[in-house]
Formats: C-alpha cells, sequence, structure tokens
C-alpha cells in the first residue's frame, strides 16, 4: 500500500478480480464518524443554549451563548423576559456542555488549563452584567432602588418642564386673543357707530321732507302687550309682533301637516272600509290590499315627515311616535264597525216609528167604526139596502 492510494481486494477469482481505491479523505472522515454519538439530554442542553452542535461549538462560543442568556433570564435582570425557571434550566445546560466538552478534549489529549471553563459549585460571575444605566451601588435590589428613585426625579423633572412649556404657550395664546378680542370689539364699535349716524341721518331727512306727518296714531301712545314676567320685554315684544303678523316656528307648521295629513289617511282608510261586506268577497279583499297598499306609501312619507319634527321640537316630550299600518287598519275596522252599528240602530228606530205610525192609524179608524152613532149609520144603511 502507498501514501496516497490503499489497494484493497476484496475478493478474487479465477476470471477476473475486484478491487477497491480508497482515498485517505474517505477513511478520515469515517474515522471521525465512528465517533460515539450524544445523548439525548446532552442535545437539548445545545439547543437550550442555541449552540449548533458538539463539534463546532468552542469554549468562548459556550461561554458567550450563557451569558447571553443569563442576562435575558436571570430573575435580577429587571427584564421582562426574567424567569428563574428558564435561567435554571440555561445554568444546568451550561454545566453539562462545560463537562462534556472537557471530557472530549481530555479524551483527545488535551489538557483544559482554563479554569472559568470548568464547573463550579458557587454561582458564576454573571451579576456584572446587569446594568441600570451605570447607577447606584451594592447588592442589585439596592441598586434597583436607587434606579428606580432616579426614574422617579427624571420624571418629575421632565412633568416640570413640559407644565412650563405649556403655561408659557397658553399665556402667549392669551396675549394673542385679548389683542383680537380688543381688535373686534373697536372695529365691532365704529360699525355700529357708523350705522347709528347713517340712521340718524335718514331719520333727520325724513322728518324733513316731512314723512312723518299725518300718520295713524300720531299723538297717542303705543299699544303695551301683555307683561310676562318670566321673559325678556324686548323678546316678548317681537314674539308678539311675529304672531301677530301670521308667523309660527317650523316645528307648529309640521306638526300642523302631521296632524292634517294623518285625518286625511285615516279618514281614506274608514270610508273604503264602510264600502265593503263583512266578511270581505275576494273582490272586496282585492280592494281593501290596494288601498292599504297605498295608505302604507302614504305611511312612510308621513313617518319622515315625523323624523323631521321630532329633531327640531323644543321639548321632549312632545315628540312624536311613529304610525303603524297595522294600528291604523285596527282603527278603521272598528270605526266601521261602530258606524254600521249605529246605522243599523237608526234603520230599527226608522222601522219602529213607521209601526207606531201605522198602529196609531189602525187603533183611529178601529175607534170611528166603534162608535155609537157609526155603528147606527152603518145598520140603517144595511136596512135600507136590504129593503
Amino acid at each position: 500500500m502507498s501514501g496516497a492510494l490503499r489497494l484493497l481486494a476484496f475478493g478474487r477469482d479465477v476470471n477476473h478480480s475486484r478491487v477497491l481505491l480508497v482515498s485517505p479523505r474517505l477513511l478520515l472522515s469515517r474515522a471521525l464518524g465512528s465517533r460515539p454519538q450524544i445523548s439525548r439530554s446532552l442535545q437539548e442542553s445545545y439547543r437550550l443554549l442555541q449552540l449548533p452542535d458538539e463539534r463546532h461549538s468552542s469554549p468562548a462560543q459556550v461561554k458567550e451563548a450563557y451569558l447571553r442568556l443569563a442576562k435575558l433570564y436571570h430573575p435580577d435582570s429587571g427584564t421582562p423576559t426574567a424567569d428563574a425557571v428558564l435561567f435554571a434550566r440555561v445554568e444546568e445546560a451550561y454545566r453539562a456542555v462545560v463537562a462534556h466538552q472537557s471530557e472530549t478534549r481530555a479524551t483527545a489529549g488535551e489538557h483544559d488549563v482554563n479554569d472559568e471553563e470548568k464547573p463550579r459549585g458557587a454561582a458564576l460571575p454573571h451579576r456584572h452584567y446587569l446594568s441600570y444605566e451605570g447607577i447606584g451601588s451594592g447588592t442589585p435590589s439596592q441598586r434597583e432602588r436607587q434606579y428606580r428613585q432616579v426614574r422617579v426625579d427624571r420624571a418629575s423633572e421632565q412633568v416640570l418642564n413640559y407644565r412650563q412649556r405649556e403655561h408659557e404657550r397658553a399665556a402667549a395664546a392669551e396675549g394673542a386673543l385679548v389683542e383680537r378680542d380688543m381688535r373686534q370689539r373697536s372695529r365691532k364699535i365704529k360699525i355700529t357707530q357708523a350705522v347709528e349716524r347713517l340712521v340718524e341721518d335718514l331719520i333727520q331727512e325724513s322728518m324733513a321732507r316731512g314723512d312723518f306727518r299725518n300718520l295713524s296714531g300720531a299723538g297717542k301712545p303705543l299699544n303695551k302687550f301683555e307683561y310676562n314676567p318670566y321673559a325678556d320685554p324686548m323678546t316678548h315684544n317681537l314674539n308678539r309682533i311675529l304672531m301677530d303678523n301670521g308667523y309660527q316656528p317650523p316645528w307648529v307648521v309640521t306638526q300642523r301637516d302631521i296632524r292634517e295629513t294623518c285625518a286625511k289617511i285615516r279618514k281614506k282608510l274608514s270610508e273604503g272600509r264602510v264600502g265593503l261586506s263583512d266578511p270581505l268577497t275576494p273582490k272586496e279583499q282585492s280592494q281593501w290590499e290596494q288601498l292599504c297598499a297605498s295608505v302604507e306609501e302614504d305611511l312612510v312619507k308621513l313617518n319622515k315627515t315625523v323624523d323631521n319634527y321630532n329633531l327640531i321640537v323644543p321639548m321632549l316630550n312632545m315628540q312624536m311616535v311613529h304610525f303603524s299600518l297595522p294600528r291604523e287598519i285596527d282603527r278603521a275596522v272598528k270605526a266601521a264597525h261602530q258606524l254600521s252599528l249605529v246605522q243599523q240602530r237608526e234603520r230599527e228606530g226608522t222601522r219602529e216609528e213607521e209601526g207606531g205610525e201605522e198602529k196609531s192609524q189602525c187603533s183611529t179608524q178601529a175607534k170611528k167604526y166603534t162608535r155609537p152613532d157609526v155603528v147606527d149609520a152603518k145598520f140603517a144603511q144595511t136596512k135600507q139596502s136590504e129593503a
């Protein structure tokens, strides 16, 4: 066998022989692959430390991974991810990985001279990686309290600065508003004075022309309106003038329109029902359904008007509810039934009056024929006819 290639004969017979050429690289890979596999718990430790595997993880990488996880999961770290149980698992995995690497190096003939990479019974020096922005001294709990106090002082200072800025801004805005109000007030005064001067000039010109002479009621006192102690006199007088000239608020006009429309719809239903018999025939049923359909369209429009009225009415107790077609139909049916009863009673009363008149006529005739003189005259007439 040479240094470059090895010739291995696996079988040879009379006719031919089989040979296999194997390179040193292949033999080395087989030798490395024959390394014993690690246990499942050790694989879980590598996975927990987020390491690739035991062959590609150096002691420095293992230590760096452990410190990174300690900053995240240590109970005293003050981070949202702090978890005592998970940190205990990380520490246990780190110890197992370090022990495995030490055994591997001892098996390969290497000696570990770094004492920090060997597991120790005491806690590892990870606390100096926990930072509170470099504030405070002492134990982690003392540093945490000092850091909290510093944060409180910092927040108080920020609040004071914010309030000071807001006060300065409000003062500047108030000064601007005062200046603007003064300008608007002066402008309004100027406009009012100009209008008053114009009105006074027009009045004087009209008086000079004699436009105010021979007016009706000249020299007489003005008619005073009814006094209302709960209203402003000027407002009361203005409202009185509007009322005398036929003005009405929009909600009053809308309310009147709603009532008039409702009365028309009910009259339409009542008249349509009165002309039908009870029970309805098929033809009358179709007529009644057509009438109800037309009334339903009218009610839809009326309900929209009711919605507009409810938006402008000044008092809640004056608002109206929607009109319902079934309720209006029931009202019309009841009204038609009552009207039919009244008509039936009137007919019965008329018949009774007619029967009473007939009875009185019959009794009058009977009395007439039963009188003695009438009977004697009849008897004499009968005798004469017989003779």
